[in-house]
């Protein structure tokens, strides 16, 4: 009887518990790339190639769960090095950390207002910040899978939450402005609690309107003016996404993956003169994810 039969018959065995296995973390896996990357088709890419790394594997991988995370993480981490052309700062490059990760802390629940400003951040930080503050890896995990040390981690995520918090840039060129960028700038001013900002975004005369599905998930049926627009917008829209809808630029609440209202924006000369909350189907068809910036 030839010596390699059972060699053979227990690596195909091998290589069927550990593709069971993978497809147990592919959902997890795909959380991550999905945040990371802000964009659900290139995560399913990612994961698969993630996949694809661990087929092609000699031997058994110890640590299975830590190993997909680092490798899915840095191929999220490749791509955007590769969209993202942002020069990133040298911080204590020194250390070198092993392939693998040892230890994994996750969350299973991740808010998605934390994309909403990720474009402003290089791909280190980027990856620094969503995995430790929406999934809650430590620094000494993130620095294994960054190559860095420990402290360089927790500075990318520092830095990258003070980005984050940093208001958008005043522009007193009303009627200048882009409509997307009126948009972004009323999100940015909502979520920081700049009631001065949304006034100066806001129309005198605005109007803000419920359709019947939207009041029916708690949007407000009817606000008149300024300050009492402000007011419920103040501190509030943490959950907003950035989107198109029928080709405009609007925002819309988004409850695990998925568009629940949408936030229909009407600009006249660089200030918002009307939101709608629409919730009907039709209109949540229409919704295109959108990325902070003007189409081309």
């Amino acid at each position: 009887m030839s010596l390699d039969r059972p060699t053979g018959l227990m690596k195909t065995r091998t290589t069927v518990d550990q593709t069971a296995e993978f497809e147990q973390h592919r959902p997890r896996l795909l959380r991550i790339a999905g945040r990371v990357l802000g964009e659900p088709h290139e995560a399913e890419d990612v994961v698969q190639n993630a996949w694809l790394r661990m087929d092609a594997a000699d031997g058994d991988i110890d640590n299975l769960p830590g190993w997909l995370t680092t490798v899915t993480t840095r191929l999220c981490l490749d791509r955007l090095r590769a969209r993202i052309p942002v020069p990133e700062a040298d911080v204590d490059l020194a250390e070198n950390a092993p392939d693998a990760s040892e230890e994994i802390a996750l969350a299973e629940t991740v808010g998605l207002a934390l994309h909403i400003l990720l474009d402003r951040l290089t791909p280190t930080e980027r990856v620094s910040f969503v995995l430790h503050d929406s999934f809650g890896f430590d620094f000494s995990t993130i620095a294994e899978m960054l190559g860095r040390s420990p402290a360089a981690a927790r500075k990318l995520a520092s830095r990258a939450r003070g980005k984050i918090a940093q208001p958008a840039t005043r522009s007193t060129n009303f009627g200048r402005q882009a409509d997307w960028q009126v948009v972004d700038a009323f999100l940015a001013a909502s979520r920081n609690g700049d009631f001065t900002h949304l006034l100066e975004l806001l129309a005198p005369n605005v109007v803000v309107e419920g359709d019947k599905a939207a009041v029916a998930l708690g949007t407000p049926n009817l606000l008149e003016g300024a300050e009492q627009v402000a007011k419920f917008f103040n501190g509030a829209a943490k959950a907003a996404f950035p989107i198109y809808v029928a080709d405009r630029p609007a925002a819309a609440w988004i409850h695990r993956g998925e568009p629940k209202i949408v936030f229909d924006f009407t600009i006249d000369r660089g200030r918002v003169k009307r939101i709608d909350f629409r919730a009907q189907s039709n209109v949540l068809g229409q919704v295109q994810h959108r990325q902070g910036q003007h189409r081309v």
